[in-house]
């Protein structure tokens, strides 16, 4: 393994059987032609003829009553067709919340697309100005003069649940949405009296933006009774499904497109007010509208991901081995819900012992309303928080025993042979190797190696820590028995479906539910289906994201795309292939079974001169010679649709070096080796560039990025000025490497590896700066790690703070929520003296 270095391109031909395999290739991306040669069509690349534009008016308040609405200036204005308030539109209903679990009680508010009465967070919409001008309407939503009576915000979601607080919702008399509670295995609380060792930790998973650097946009047309919509959308078959409710229509008269897609990390995984606003507008008008938000409105009005406040309480006998563990989760839900907004912080628990097999599992959430914009699906969803919280804790663990953090974690690994693995929570883990990954890991990574450089640093005054995250995931929603209405209570079913069609001339077209945007999915959906149909990967057109197109499917979320919606693929294409072989068998006067697909060629077994190509079969099975039975039905196209009997169990190990500067707090992460076990490769190349991506995310998370509002429900991270991502200077090369561990839940053996990288990696870094700098008294930092917060904590360690901390902007530091994004100032000068 090299750093940094990608797979090289390889042809078929290469599995040693002789016959050519398309899957396990790592051939280069079939969609990126057209990505980088500018050829990609995006939905606000796209017009229609008599196009006007919309602009949304949206509060400045974080809480306040409308008082009243002028929109008259508005109107008058040149170019300007109409402007509309929510009495105009007069909606009956808004974006819906799914989760209905058995048994608990969810505080749901109204989620209106536009608001009236009252505005509840920041950029809450309250009007749209529809014009023929693109900058026009812009300006002329600064001229809707709306009046507002500001109430008191509520922002700190520990406070908003102190008897008094004031109110989000009057309705409710409380800020508590709702309560959740999941325990199995032994009894927590006798695990934690009998404990020779008892940790416990206060751990906050801040408040972060999906960021896709396409933002979202909308455009809809109306022509009588239809509806189309182009959006940019993970969903565009849920979102059909949504909109016909919301707007009154019948779902045969809308039509959702969703063309190429530039990034989504969760952040298009909602129907959203916009997309509801352009239909009814368009509707009402009879006039294509289109929206297209500014990286500000996406800052604020695209929905966050995390903001959980986790105590952890570790318990373990004096060896290390854990005997139970106890969580109590406060979650920041915003102002209002998302379709699954109070469920993403509970969807992790399917992983929360982590690899670890902990007798004892207690969990107990409770969401929480405050003025802010809702929080749902970022790339993980509620898996990073729980990864990030065990992992972290293992070396709190190891740190208080005085023990070696890898011997901690695999005195307490699920051995390998005992996997298919019950957990106390009664999830069953599919397959898994944790020691492989661990060991492989340590292969490339020479840990006393470090140990020496480590104490030669130190005696320089140079700060070099290293940190570990071995982790387990859990992907590939569905099962939706599990997942549905009768399981954990979302109103929804997480199949996916598949269509295959082959032409005459021998080429094929997969259609496809799942609806990628950039993961790569073209070119892994065409290669499982290649290798079923005995054809070139080129030759195979993958379409999706068209509601008109193929049946209906549930998208792309929850790293399932190629563990449901290429299972589907390729069960529809063994569907394809078993009648290829029907008509090979005809024409060839042999019986079907003694059919064999060899690489490209359906021959006769034992006969290899008795062959034909899928060209040859796909001609016959359009244009029926004499020799084909009239019994075999014309045409060769198959749909399939699967719902797996469990989840995937997705994971791997990862190590982060870090050098901390303790004059400044300033974090570097200088090398990163990651092992990851995602099942058998499909496509090595696009399993390296998602691994890569999602710890470029974590580092993020980690040390950089942050959604912050401040005391008075004000964004303070509305840009990329203020919220900082990581770019190529801040991150190492990557040494990535594989094990590959099939799932028996599917024919593939897949699992997922699209978030694998972002769920690992905030506890390595975490966990490195901790032992980088734990001999200067350091001992747990909260995320992100900006140079001023881990100045003053080395300035607290010293004996020298004093008082609370405060923020990169100056202001007091509270427990959660405030702070700042960015690399922050290198210096305690730039800083401001803050201290």
């Amino acid at each position: 393994m090299e750093a940094g270095t990608a797979p090289e391109q390889t042809n078929g031909n290469a599995n040693g059987d002789g016959a050519e395999k398309w899957v396990g290739q790592a051939i280069k991306r079939l969609e990126d032609p057209r990505f980088i040669t500018g050829t990609g069509r995006y939905t606000d690349d796209m017009t229609i003829p008599g196009l006007v534009y919309m602009a949304v008016v949206r509060s400045p308040e974080a809480h306040a009553e409308i008082v009243s609405i002028d929109k008259s200036e508005a109107e008058a204005m040149e170019g300007v067709v109409a402007v509309y308030t929510a009495e105009d539109l007069n909606l009956q209903s808004g974006i819906p919340m799914v989760w209905d679990p058995p048994g608990v009680d969810i505080n749901t508010p109204a989620n209106m697309p536009l608001k009236s009465g009252e505005v509840k967070a920041v950029g809450d919409p309250v009007a749209v100005v529809l014009g023929t001008d693109k900058y026009g309407v812009v300006d002329a939503a600064e001229m809707v003069i709306v009046e507002y009576e500001p109430k008191p915000a509520v922002v700190d979601p520990e406070k908003a649940l102190e008897e008094g607080s004031d109110l989000v919702w009057d309705e409710f008399g409380t800020n508590k949405t709702h309560e959740w509670a999941l325990a199995g295995g032994e009894d927590i609380e006798q695990a934690i009296q009998n404990a020779d060792v008892v940790v416990e930790q206060r751990i906050v998973n801040h408040r972060t933006a999906g960021a896709p650097i396409e933002p979202r946009s909308a455009i809809a047309e109306a022509r009588g009774d239809q509806i189309t919509l182009w959006s940019s959308t993970q969903i565009p078959h849920i979102t059909r499904f949504l909109l016909s409710g919301i707007l009154g229509m019948s779902e045969d008269n809308l039509r959702v497109v969703a063309p190429d897609v530039g990034g989504g990390f969760g952040g298009k995984l909602n129907t959203i007010h916009e997309e509801v606003l352009a239909c009814a507008v368009a509707r009402k008008l009879q006039r294509p509208v289109k929206w297209t938000e500014t990286r500000s409105e996406n800052m604020s009005n695209a929905h966050h991901g995390r903001d959980q406040i986790a105590y952890v309480t570790l318990a373990a006998k004096s060896d290390g081995e854990i005997t139970g563990v106890k969580l109590r989760a406060i979650n920041d839900l915003g102002a209002y819900f998302q379709i699954l907004t109070p469920f993403i912080a509970e969807l992790g628990f399917p992983v929360a012992g982590g690899c670890y097999k902990i007798p004892a599992i207690d969990l107990h959430f409770t969401g929480v309303f405050t003025n802010k914009f809702p929080t749902d699906a970022i790339r993980g969803a509620g898996r990073p928080e729980m990864t990030h919280w065990i992992e972290v804790m293992m070396d709190q663990l190891a740190m208080r025993l005085d023990m070696d953090r890898l011997e901690v974690r695999r005195k307490n690994f699920i051995p390998a042979d005992q996997f298919p693995f019950t957990t106390a929570l009664d999830i069953t883990y599919d397959s898994g190797n944790y020691e492989g990954t661990l060991d492989k890991l340590l292969e490339h990574f020479d840990v006393e190696e470090f140990e020496r450089e480590q104490a030669e640093a130190r005696e320089q005054g140079k700060y070099r820590g290293l940190g570990f995250s071995t982790y387990v995931e859990v992907c590939g929603l569905a099962p939706s028995r599990a997942v549905g209405p009768q399981g954990v209570g979302l109103q929804a079913a997480f199949w996916e479906s598949a269509a295959v069609r082959v032409h005459p001339s021998g080429s094929a077209t997969v259609y496809s539910g799942s609806s990628p945007h950039g993961q790569g999915l073209d070119t892994a959906f065409a290669q499982i289906a290649a290798d079923r149909l005995g054809i070139d990967p080129h030759k195979v057109d993958v379409l999706h994201g068209d509601t008109n197109q193929g049946p209906f499917g549930w998208g792309t979320y929850g790293s399932r795309s190629l563990s449901v919606g290429g299972e589907a693929i390729a069960r529809a294409s063994e569907r394809v292939a078993d009648k290829a072989k029907k008509i090979c068998a005809a024409m060839l006067e042999a019986a079907p079974e003694d059919i064999e697909l060899h690489g490209s060629e359906f021959r006769v077994k034992g006969q290899p001169d008795k062959s034909m190509t899928m060209a040859d079969i796909s001609l016959a099975a359009h244009l029926p010679p004499n020799e084909l039975p009239t019994d075999i039905e014309p045409g060769l196209e198959e749909t399939a649709f699967y719902d797996p009997e469990n989840f995937v169990f997705p994971f791997g190990a990862h190590a982060c070096v870090v050098d901390v500067d303790v004059e400044t707090g300033k974090v570097e992460v200088v090398r990163w080796v990651a092992v990851d076990d995602c099942g058998p490769a499909i496509n090595p190349m696009l399993i390296d560039g998602q691994v890569h991506g999602g710890i470029t995310h974590g580092i993020g998370q980690a040390l950089y990025e942050q959604i912050v509002y401040d005391e008075d429900g004000q964004l303070v991270t509305g840009s990329f000025v203020d919220y900082a991502l990581p770019t190529a200077a801040e991150v190492p090369m990557f040494e990535t490497d594989r094990q590959e561990t099939p799932s028996p839940v599917n024919s593939l053996g897949v699992k997922g590896v699209g978030e694998a990288g972002t769920i690992a990696a905030t506890p390595a870094v975490v966990n490195a700066v901790i032992d980088a700098l734990r001999p200067l008294g350091v001992d747990y930092i909260d995320m992100p790690m900006t140079p001023m917060r881990v100045w003053q904590a080395l300035e607290e360690a010293k004996g020298k703070g004093s008082g609370p901390r405060a923020t990169e902007q100056g202001r007091e530091l509270g427990e959660h929520g405030q702070g700042a994004a960015g690399s922050g100032p290198t210096s305690p000068d730039e800083a401001g003296g803050a201290l």
